[in-house]
Order: structure tokens, then C-alpha cells, then sequence
């Protein structure tokens, strides 16, 4: 493909190259560390200019790096979501930047006190495969919103996406501002090990802690997005053709290769059966009864993680689940295209109930009570989002109190994470921080408390020596009287 290749780097020229990008935009951002709203809306105008151009050829390049991947699918994804996060920024970055005025405390009234969002510097962004312009695009304009300079490591197993976007962002800004860096950093530590200002890492919860530990020598902040098993409760008041056809949708789109897609699905013991055939009669109404040469189905990433999803499916059957697949596949012909694959039966020591999936596997789990499906979820890591099915405010309310998770989307699922004016982030095991909107920016910011004090405020009326009389006043004011019966009890 024209366009997509660039000149390979020996492995060993990485660190030395990483050390001076970061270096050159820690000197950028020591020459200005504070670029004014213009400056930034001008970045992110120009951003959002460059997905419209390069739409097609992102859109390739991720087809090319996966096997293959709708261009529909990617451009919904992948590029829908960014121009919307981009157009946010756009729209708020200037009231985001605005200092927020804070009260004093009754002692200091008359003086001022306010909140200034100050940019942090250099911030890291490591990047996941499966949504790999998005999972860039989107830390990106958070940190460019909050006037920030940006590192992006891409993964290793998207080369041809990481050639567009470096080719992409090269023609808007330079290495001093944005810097792409992909596959050819053989060790992933060169990159978090520099001292950043603030790293935001999308990926596994194994490797989040490497991050974190290794960001630790620096002092460096951090945000995770990690995933985890989201559960999707339907219940007995919701239409049950109608969940099973939207939890389907989550769990087949980019063959369930999303950190939000429903990781399981709960179900009233009843309806098990019934619903098992409707996601089946789902599938196949989205992808027809043989999903090779499908244009709309998109393919595992690549053998590794196909195996990884065999082995999970020969597991659950060694140990006694039936695994029903959503329709026919020839393995021999394109192996990295398969169906949804739903798992009934499923036991605790089964690896589909303890690994995050990751893929088209849908595990049914039966539950007799809401609160059976409450203490079910409950028993598991904190994921990162949670749907639910449900027409009763009541029950709805009672999931949402009861539960934690990073996000939350009630009849549907994923739609939170589209809306870029509310926070996306983890919980626990499935991660800390947030980005998007408000929040990100602020998270991206240093909230840097500003008070002043008036001309002829008399703080020194607290200075010692000790004992004044407008220091007893003012502490029996805020104090009160002490209970003298406590010095009879002895001292500490």
C-alpha cells in the first residue's frame, strides 16, 4: 500500500531516539509552558481536519493490520469517536481553561481564592491494538486540549496504522509537539522509564502494573484503562429478542475485541434457553449463517490471540460447557474469522468465567434473584463498564447502588463511552483516571490552587508570641469549649 511504510531503525537506535524526543519537547514545553486557547483550538482544528483526509487510508491501514476489518466498522469506531471527541474539546477548551473561583474560609473572608488549570508537561500515551486511532486520538486531544506536549507509543502488531498516523500528525505538528513511536521499540520500559509528566495507558491489567510500577521511579501519574469482565444483567422486565440482539452487537463488533464490550451475560434461569437461540437469531440476521468472506466480519488480530481463543473455548468443554457457535466457519479457510460463540454451563474454575475474554466468546450465566446477579458480580474485579437491561427504575437503581464499575449503560451498551462530555475510566482492577471531557482535561491539567491575600488582611494578629486576646476569640469561635472532665482520664 503507497503511503504505508517508512524507513526501519536499528533496534538498539530506540532509546537514544526516545530520550530525545522526550528531551525536546521537555525543552519546548520549558520555553511555553502555558500556549493560550487560540494556540491549542488551532492544534485541535487541525487535528480534526487531518481524521476527515485521512479517513480512508486509516481505515485500510487498520483492514491491512488486522487480516482484515470493515472500513464501516473502523470508520464508526475508530474515526467517529474521534471527530466527536475532537469536536467536544473544540467547543468547551475554552471555559475548561477558565480558573475556577473558589469561597474562603470564614477566618480569611475578603480575600480570594481561586483554582488555575495549568498544563503538566510531556505526557506519554501507550496505545492498544484493537482500537488504535481512537485509543491515541482520544488521550491526545484531551492532552492537547490542556495545552500539553504529547508522546505516542503505538503497538507493535498495527504497523501500517502507525505509518499513516505518523504521517498524519507529521504534516500538522512537529516532533517538539506530538511524536508517534511503534513498532520498532523492542522494549516497551525504554518508553514509560522517561520521566513524564503524566502517563495514560490503555491495556491488560498485568501490564498496567508494570507501567505503574516502572512510572513509580519518576513519581510519574497515571491513568489506566484496563477493561475487566463487564457483565450484561438482563431482567425479567426487559424484552429478551431485544437484549439479546444489542449484547450480540457488543460482542461481535470488531469480533469482540473491546475493552467495553459485554464480557458475560446474566440471565434469568428461565429464559437461558430462549435467549441462547435469540443471540444465535441475532448473529446471524447481522453477519448471515457462514461468516467467511463476510466483509463485515472482522478477523482475530492474529494468530496469538486466535489461539488464546480456542484455548479458552477447549477449556470451558474439557470442563463441561456446551459451546454453541453462531454460525458455520471453515478454520482452514480464513482461521482468524470466526463467529460470536456463546458458553453455557460455565463452572468457576473455567478460564471464560476468570480471564477477560477479549473476543466472540459470550459465556450465559442463569441467576434466579437480582441480588443472586448482584453477589455475582460483586465476587469479581470491579469492571470497566456495566449494562443493563431493565424497564423498572426501581430495579435499575438498585443494580447501580449495589455495584461499582467504571462506567454504566442502561438498555444498550458502550453508548457512555460516545459521549465525550461525560468521564470514561476504570475502577479497581479496571484502571484509574479518567479522560474525555471536563475530567480529562482536568486530569491532564495540574489544578493549581491560587489564594491572595488583600492589602491589609491581619494574618499577623496569629503570629506569636501566643495568647492574644483575638486569638482566643477566634479560637473559642471556631473550637468552642473543650470538656475539661477528659484531663481527669490521664494522658495519652
Amino acid at each position: 500500500m503507497n503511503g504505508l511504510t517508512r524507513p526501519s531503525r536499528p533496534a538498539n537506535d530506540a532509546p537514544a531516539r526516545i530520550a530525545r524526543l522526550f528531551a525536546l519537547q521537555h525543552a519546548a514545553f520549558q520555553a511555553a509552558p502555558y500556549p493560550a486557547a487560540n494556540e491549542r483550538l488551532a492544534k485541535l482544528k487541525a487535528l480534526k481536519k487531518q481524521i476527515g483526509r485521512y479517513q480512508d487510508l486509516l481505515a485500510d491501514a487498520m483492514s491491512k493490520d488486522f487480516g482484515h476489518r470493515s472500513h464501516t466498522e473502523s470508520k464508526i469506531l475508530d474515526l467517529l469517536s474521534s471527530m466527536l471527541d475532537v469536536n467536544h474539546a473544540i467547543a468547551h477548551v475554552r471555559r475548561w481553561m477558565k480558573p475556577s473561583r473558589r469561597s474562603t474560609e470564614l477566618l480569611f473572608f475578603s480575600n480570594s481564592l481561586r483554582v488555575t488549570y495549568q498544563p503538566k508537561g510531556v505526557v506519554g500515551v501507550i496505545v492498544p491494538w484493537n482500537f488504535p486511532i481512537y485509543l491515541a486520538l482520544g488521550p491526545l486531544i484531551a492532552a492537547l486540549a490542556a495545552g500539553n506536549r504529547v508522546m505516542i507509543k503505538m503497538p507493535e502488531i498495527t504497523p501500517a496504522t502507525n505509518a499513516v498516523l505518523v504521517r498524519m500528525l507529521g504534516e500538522i505538528f512537529g516532533e517538539d509537539e506530538v511524536a508517534v513511536v511503534g513498532e520498532e521499540l523492542d522494549d516497551p520500559n525504554v518508553f514509560t522509564s522517561q520521566p513524564f509528566d503524566h502517563i495514560v495507558f490503555t491495556g491488560s491489567p498485568a501490564v498496567g502494573k508494570i507501567v505503574m510500577r516502572t512510572a513509580a521511579e519518576s513519581l510519574t501519574p497515571v491513568t489506566l484503562e484496563l477493561g475487566g469482565k463487564s457483565p450484561a444483567v438482563v431482567t425479567r422486565n426487559y424484552p429478551l429478542a431485544d437484549a439479546a440482539q444489542r449484547i450480540t452487537h457488543g460482542k461481535a463488533s470488531n469480533c469482540g475485541q473491546i475493552c467495553v464490550a459485554p464480557d458475560y451475560a446474566l440471565v434469568p434461569r428461565e429464559h437461558v434457553d430462549e435467549f441462547v437461540n435469540s443471540v444465535k437469531t441475532s448473529f446471524t440476521a447481522l453477519f448471515g449463517k457462514t461468516v467467511n468472506g463476510n466483509d463485515d466480519c472482522t478477523w482475530i488480530v492474529n494468530d496469538r490471540h486466535l489461539a488464546r481463543i480456542n484455548e479458552l473455548l477447549a477449556d470451558a468443554r474439557a470442563k463441561g460447557a456446551k459451546v454453541i457457535p453462531c454460525a458455520n466457519y471453515l478454520a482452514e479457510r480464513d482461521g482468524r474469522q470466526i463467529p460470536l460463540h456463546i458458553v453455557t454451563g460455565c463452572t468457576a474454575d473455567m478460564r471464560v468465567m476468570q480471564e477477560e475474554l477479549f473476543g466472540p466468546i459470550l459465556p450465559v450465566v442463569p441467576y434466579d434473584t437480582l441480588d443472586d446477579a448482584i453477589r455475582f458480580i460483586n465476587t469479581g474485579d470491579r469492571p470497566l463498564a456495566l449494562y443493563c437491561f431493565s424497564h423498572d427504575a426501581a430495579e435499575r437503581q438498585n443494580l447501580l447502588l449495589r455495584t461499582h464499575s467504571g462506567g454504566v449503560t442502561l438498555n444498550d451498551w458502550s453508548l457512555h463511552v460516545m459521549n465525550h462530555d461525560a468521564p470514561f475510566g476504570g475502577i479497581g482492577n479496571s484502571g484509574m483516571g479518567n479522560y474525555h471531557g471536563a475530567e480529562g482535561f482536568r486530569e491532564l491539567s495540574h489544578a493549581r490552587t491560587v489564594f491572595k491575600r488583600q492589602r491589609f488582611f491581619p494574618t499577623h494578629w496569629f503570629y506569636p508570641p501566643y495568647g492574644k486576646f483575638v486569638q482566643r476569640l477566634t479560637l473559642g469561635f471556631f473550637l468552642g469549649k473543650a470538656d475539661a472532665s477528659l484531663k481527669n482520664k490521664g494522658s495519652l
